[in-house]
């Protein structure tokens, strides 16, 4: 069996994408790593080379900036990555530039992969999801957050990305798949305030209209972290590979979890999905094999 791990990433420095430690977490699953290098204005390509291990292979790529609707440049590059990974592969794992997998889920993900590998019905593999918001120290707990999603694919050339990459599609038809019983752990919202917001700005011209790319411009220098509707403290351990990133941290952020900030619709979803472990009317990516 061979896996290939593939990523996509450009002006990781300007951002402060942890793409290092996303590409580090995933390396003792793969058998190689495909990172699509987007054309940048610092020195994300020297990042990646930095990292200097025999399973990288490091492509360069030229982002198109007219494609601007919903992010699908996003998925247009996910797409040259995937073409790019070995067609020996059984398997295509995609990792995000600021998704970190845990070195305790790699015995499952690679379980996983071995249980199905023949199984031709199993076209990817799910996983759960933490959000981690504002710091290290607090994670998204609400349904505004996605609580699942494929990240291991079946290596075959009729999936594609989807939409803004989240997600995978045959055509428009959602990916039969089973649970990898791994997380995904998601650090997108884990910045200062001021970085967080030039993060949202950068971001913007491969998202929004013009009138949205000027109102995300002109706006304050610093992100509100305070504007969320339910988190909760998370008291378990990091990935090894964030010790260092974590140990950097230079900001500090107080929010205070005991708020709750719904409407009554999502508070009683909210409440029943914590009695319950069920999240009804829940958007899916995906179609999930009995």
């Amino acid at each position: 069996m061979k896996i290939s791990g593939f990523t996509i990433i450009r002006n990781a420095v300007m951002n402060d994408y942890p793409i290092v430690e996303a590409i580090r977490s995933i390396l003792p699953v793969v058998d190689e790593m495909i990172v699509l290098v987007g054309d940048s204005s610092d020195d994300t390509l020297g990042l990646m080379q930095s990292i200097n291990d025999p399973k990288i292979r490091i492509h360069r790529s030229v982002w198109d900036s007219g494609l601007r609707s919903g992010g699908s440049v996003l998925a247009v590059e996910t797409n040259k990555a995937f073409q790019l990974i070995d067609p020996e592969s059984d398997w295509a794992f995609y990792i995000q530039g600021d998704e970190v997998v845990h070195e305790k889920y790699h015995p499952a993900i690679k379980e996983a992969c071995i249980r199905y590998k023949d199984d031709e019905r199993v076209e990817g593999l799910l996983f759960k999801y933490l959000h981690f918001y504002g710091t290290y120290d607090y994670v998204g707990d609400s349904r505004k957050w996605y609580d699942h999603e494929v990240r291991i694919i079946r290596n075959d050339k009729k999936i594609a990305a989807y939409k803004d990459a989240q997600g995978f599609r045959v055509d428009e038809r959602k990916l039969w798949v089973k649970p990898a019983d791994a997380y995904i752990y998601h650090y997108g919202w884990v910045k200062s305030p001021e970085q967080m917001m030039k993060k949202q700005k950068e971001i913007s011209r491969y998202w929004d209209s013009n009138a949205n790319i000027r109102s995300v411009i002109t706006s304050p220098d610093f992100y509100d972290f305070n504007e969320f509707d339910s988190l909760q403290r998370f008291r378990d351990t990091h990935p090894s590979v964030m010790k260092d990133r974590i140990a950097r941290k230079n900001w500090q952020v107080e929010l205070d979890i005991t708020r709750k900030r719904f409407s009554l619709k999502d508070r009683l979803l909210y409440y029943f999905e914590r009695l319950t472990g069920i999240r009804p009317f829940d958007f899916r990516n995906y179609r999930l094999l009995k």
